[in-house]
């Protein structure tokens, strides 16, 4: 079987959709892709931007799992550093009781500068914060009594998933890898040659725990499927030259991160993150990726009109699902 994740990070740039009309296309996207089998619904988080990038992703994950049934929600990911890390956990438990326990939860530190100064958080101290929180949050999601601050507590409700929602350490490191073992149920590296999972599972041996998946994503970082490929990339351009500068903008300010500054939309094209396919393409294109790599979609990407994303979800469904 095939998997394939729908992801909503809801920028609306002044060329692209309205934010209102795009927030409403998004949960109509979500419930249409999960009655056709998508595995994943997945929300991100940024703060701060000209473009509206998702600043709440566990309002948008509860929104999401509310208009599903089956797809797990995927949360990808939760900056852990200037929150409260109980009342993260609080809200992560309640979003385990509205999905029936289909939420998946990636925690990271965060990295851009904007962000740290717009919560007055030390960036400096971006490691040991988020070490100290991700104990914490990590012990309250099973819904056992945790110390925080010199108090014991215990937040509500109690989860519905046992012992706790899956929880997935994300970074670009070997300490990531090390809280991954540590605390989570996974480890999501942001690229990896290896070394990042050799040093999660090394961490795991020593503390005597059997290590979770490691997700890396090979491949594009969307894929459209579209008759004519040429007259896609014609209304797609605009939108992925907008978020590969953006995330390029923030990549230059941290190593581990593969985006990079482009100049026009033939260079976005040439970079590879995006592919648009025909369906015969996009099943050579399925076919050829390693085994377990999930097939990624962005069909409102940066205000990306409704329609013609979704029409793409629907060629990808009816014509290359069937023959995969």
């Amino acid at each position: 079987m095939v998997s394939w994740t729908v992801h909503l990070d809801m920028r609306a740039p002044s060329f692209g959709t309205p934010a209102p009309e795009l927030y409403r296309a998004a949960l109509d996207l979500a419930a249409w892709a999960d009655e056709h089998g998508v595995q994943s619904i997945a929300v991100s988080e940024h703060h701060g931007e000209e473009d509206g990038y998702l600043p709440s992703p566990l309002v948008m994950a509860a929104a999401v799992a509310a208009r599903t049934e089956r797809a797990f929600v995927a949360v990808n990911a939760l900056a852990l550093t200037w929150r409260d890390p109980l009342l993260a956990a609080e809200e992560v438990l309640v979003l385990d009781h509205l999905s029936g326990g289909r939420a998946v939860v990636t925690v990271v530190p965060g990295y851009v500068p904007s962000e740290f100064e717009l919560f007055g958080v030390d960036r400096r101290r971006r490691g040991a914060i988020f070490e100290e929180k991700l104990a914490v949050f990590a012990e309250a999601l099973t819904g056992e009594p945790v110390t925080w601050d010199g108090r014991t507590v215990r937040v509500t409700p109690p989860p519905v998933s046992r012992p706790r929602p899956m929880l997935v350490v994300g970074g670009a490191s070997r300490a990531a890898a090390r809280r991954a073992a540590r605390y989570g149920d996974a480890f999501a590296p942001t690229t990896d040659d290896g070394t990042l999972a050799a040093a999660y599972r090394e961490e795991c041996a020593a503390l005597g725990r059997d290590p979770g998946p490691v997700f890396v994503h090979q491949g594009p970082m969307a894929l459209f499927v579209h008759r004519d490929p040429e007259e896609a990339w014609r209304v797609i351009g605009p939108h992925a030259l907008h978020e590969l500068n953006q995330y390029g903008k923030w990549a230059a300010m941290h190593e581990g991160h593969p985006y990079v500054d482009v100049t026009d939309v033939e260079a976005a094209r040439a970079s590879g993150f995006y592919r648009v396919e025909t369906p015969e393409g996009a099943i050579e294109h399925v076919r050829s990726l390693p085994p377990g790599q999930t097939v990624l979609f962005k069909p409102l990407m940066a205000g990306l009109d409704p329609a013609f994303g979704r029409a793409g979800l629907e060629l990808f469904v009816d014509e290359v699902l069937p023959k995969l």
